[in-house]
């Protein structure tokens, strides 16, 4: 008989025992966020036991899936009563053991609701960046007040200076008086950050709740860099460090319509890549980066990571990502040390995996005799030699590449003009303030002559500088200066299309008693 009676209750202990398998963990939350997040929880007299209670059942729920980590998810609980109290800030617990049984342990405050005083402790201490114990610098900030809505306070304003802040406001109110007030104190969209639900139904805004803080404080931990038009590098935030494990990542093509992670790294159940079009790879847990390769130019993309271990779960992150157009040499042609005779001319991008040879033709316009050179596909620029000086010349680059395609570039490049410069120059004094201004020149080309005279007048340390020019047709070849300081250097030179060429120089003396011929300078 008494075997019996033990028999029944072992199985009645091992029908009351909790089963391991239940409420498992939402899937796409771990791993997935940063930043700092506040709850101001009413426990004032307001808010039965049972309803203090089931709040806290509540928010037990909303934030077991996160992880708790300095570089991820902090959590603080600020009490509202006639004093408010932190019952603990944001450094306070790392994993969810500690979070679940602080929540268990938490007593409600009673008295009044004094809201305006814990939304003064949350400005001024708990979500103040740098302030002992408050938020993170540069990571978002989420205040989800927990009311029931019973005479909230003058909160409207304190309120909108935590929005200014920087502060995202969200609102769960299991009461459904002062719409209006809670309306003004959330972020928007209000439709996404307001809540009202009865105290036995918290559950069902459970999900969208959660939603609502991630979209907030969602972490780019999967990024794309280095793109090209066949690879890219996929970087990450070593989360295996320390653990035992490895990364797999996969990456293909993403299908007609699919999305996954947005483009700049979205987290959460990721779409298949488990096709036979997908790539894979294995990384170490100490690892951050992957090199994506065999991409092809101008398709978008979807990678995966999912990091494996027995030591933690973490869920698969995912980020879309489109390749660069395939650019095809040469793309550019440019021109450089152009002379009389010769003149450079560089080309690119430089693409010696894809490219034979490049080929580079030039003749004269409008008819002049064609010329090519070849060169290997490692070499960018050539030096064009035995041109014709001030000529223009039609130059082509081409590329003949493995694939078969050919791409091929023209540019016009001219040769500099043969420019002589001043064959004599001579200066005769008239007077004792003129000069003749004598000078040979008249070659083909020529487009005039720039004559600059300067002298310096006045007494000694007082004297002015005095600076002029003069520009003369190409018929000229003397002047005559007038008005002059008694020392004045006067040079003149040839102008031709393109530049002035190499001129001459002669300084002119004056004497009161006596003329003396300018000499060359």
């Amino acid at each position: 008989m008494e075997s019996r009676i033990l028999l029944a209750w072992v199985l009645v202990c091992s029908l009351l025992r909790p089963s391991a398998t239940q409420n498992p963990l939402p899937e796409g939350v771990l791993n997935c966020c940063e930043g700092d997040v506040l709850f101001l929880l009413d426990s004032s007299g307001s808010v039965s036991s049972y309803e203090h209670s089931r709040m806290l059942t509540f928010l037990s729920e909303l934030l077991l899936p996160f992880s708790l980590e300095e570089d991820q998810v902090r959590v603080g609980l600020l009490q509202v009563g006639t004093q408010p109290r932190l019952e603990f800030g944001f450094e306070t617990h790392n994993t969810q053991s500690g979070l679940q049984g602080a929540l268990r342990n938490t007593k409600p405050l009673r008295g009044d609701t004094n809201t305006e005083e814990a939304l003064r402790m949350a400005k001024d201490w708990v979500l103040r960046p740098g302030a002992a114990g408050g938020a993170r610098a540069e990571l978002p900030r989420v205040l989800v007040w927990l009311t029931d809505g019973v005479k909230p306070g003058d909160v409207i304003g304190p309120m909108a200076e935590l929005r200014e802040e920087g502060v995202a406001v969200l609102v769960v109110s299991t009461g459904h008086s002062n719409y209006q007030v809670l309306r003004q104190v959330v972020s928007p969209p209000v439709e996404d950050h307001l809540y009202f639900v009865d105290i036995d139904d918290m559950s069902i805004i459970t999900d969208d709740l959660r939603d609502a803080i991630i979209e907030i404080i969602r972490a780019e931990r999967l990024q794309i860099q280095d793109v090209s038009t066949n690879s890219a590098t996929l970087q990450w935030r070593p989360v295996l460090s320390g653990l035992t494990g490895y990364y797999v990542v996969r990456y293909g093509p993403l299908p007609t319509g699919g999305a996954g992670g947005g483009g700049v790294g979205g987290t959460g159940t990721s779409p298949s890549t488990s096709g036979s079009q997908y790539q894979r790879l294995a990384r170490p847990a100490d690892s951050s980066t992957a090199k994506l390769t065999g991409l092809k130019p101008d398709t978008t993309y979807i990678a995966t990571l999912t990091p494996e271990s027995n030591e933690q779960v973490l869920n698969t992150l995912s980020v879309t990502f489109s390749t660069k157009p395939e650019v095809l040499s040469p793309a550019v042609v440019t021109v450089s040390e152009s002379g009389l005779t010769s003149v450079r001319v560089s080309w690119g991008p430089l693409q010696p995996e894809s490219v034979r040879s490049y080929h580079i033709e030039y003749s004269a316009l409008p008819s002049g005799e064609l010329h090519t050179v070849t060169v290997g596909r490692g070499q960018n620029s050539t030096l064009l030699k035995n041109l014709q000086p001030d000529t223009t010349y039609l130059v082509t680059v081409s590329a003949q590449h493995s694939s078969g395609k050919e791409r091929a570039m023209s540019v016009k490049v001219c040769t500099r003009e043969v420019m002589p410069a001043l064959a004599d120059l001579q200066l005769t004094t008239v007077g004792s303030d003129s000069v003749q201004v004598d000078w040979k020149g008249g070659v083909a080309g020529l487009r005039g002559y720039w004559l600059t005279w300067e002298g310096q007048e006045g007494q000694r340390g007082s004297l002015s500088s005095q600076r002029s020019s003069l520009y003369l047709p190409p018929n000229s070849l003397s002047t005559r200066l007038t008005h002059l300081p008694p020392s004045t250097r006067v040079c003149v030179s040839p102008v031709y299309q393109t530049a002035r060429g190499e001129g001459l120089c002669c300084t002119a003396q004056f004497h009161s008693d006596a003329l003396v011929y300018g000499y060359r300078s």
